[in-house]
């Protein structure tokens, strides 16, 4: 069941998942562009309960049940940043995440992660980033172009409806910003090699929203970061491979543990 917590000015709509002891590490779930603590279904419960760990899993202000963008109220480019850098330690202090954590972290989320794992490098213990953004191109702001045209036009509007209280708030923040001129340059690739931990990055062949250059870019970056590509797969390795990322996930954080145990 999900709670409302206060980080600065806005309620964070959070739930914790898995059976594991209060002390056992703990998965910090960051949800996509469109996503929202509901939106990972059962996703994170499965993951944390073959992998014997807490999750915590929440909505970003603007999204699901939090506090929702005021209308007239415009993203920067900074967004991700700011979020990595000011509400996430926040609210990792605020629900009580002292030691280094795992983030597991879907594409806006991905990237998210990765701002966090360089910027409070002895806070994560390890990151796993589905479809992540580590620049922006061309053929993502095409399908993010045709989200626009498929939300104004068909019954996606109201299925996107049924994870947000405010789905206005939650398309209109990711969509504008995204489609922003200024945003053309955004890039986190200068930040990579600041990040210390493990990495897992996963995506599929057939991503709509990026081309394999943004996780090969992250392992030109950290030589020792792990890849995986996923055959018959899209933007949601969790949706449309769970069983596969689920493995992966597991087998990555096992090896994590067992190193960070051996030194």
């Amino acid at each position: 069941m999900s709670a409302l917590v206060r980080v600065g000015n806005v309620d964070l709509e959070v739930a914790w998942v898995g059976n594991a002891p209060l002390d056992a590490p703990v998965i910090v779930f960051l949800h996509e562009g469109l996503g929202s603590l509901s939106m990972w279904r059962d996703f994170p419960a499965r993951l944390c309960e073959a992998a014997g760990l807490r999750g915590l899993v929440y909505s970003r202000a603007g999204y699901g049940r939090s506090t929702p963008r005021a209308p007239d109220e415009r993203w920067n480019p900074d967004f991700m940043h700011r979020h990595a850098r000011e509400v996430l330690p926040a609210l990792l202090d605020t629900v009580g995440v002292q030691a280094p954590c795992f983030l597991f972290g879907h594409s806006d989320g991905g990237s998210i992660a990765l701002i966090h794992a360089a910027s409070f490098p002895d806070r994560v213990a390890a990151a796993i980033v589905l479809a992540p953004h580590i620049m922006v191109e061309e053929f993502g702001l095409e399908s993010i172009r045709k989200a626009r045209e498929v939300f104004l036009r068909t019954d996606f509007k109201a299925k996107l409806a049924r994870h947000h209280a405010d789905v206005d708030s939650a398309f209109w923040g990711w969509n504008d910003i995204w489609l922003d001129p200024r945003f053309k340059q955004w890039s986190i690739e200068s930040l990579l090699p600041a990040i210390r931990c493990p990495i897992l990055a996963m995506q599929g062949r057939d991503d709509e929203y990026g081309t394999m250059a943004q996780i090969d870019g992250i392992a030109a970056a950290l030589p020792a970061a792990r890849l995986l590509k996923l055959e018959r797969c899209a933007h949601s390795p969790h949706r449309d491979q769970p069983d596969k990322v689920i493995a992966a996930t597991i087998e990555f954080i096992d090896r994590v543990a067992h190193r960070r145990v051996a030194v």
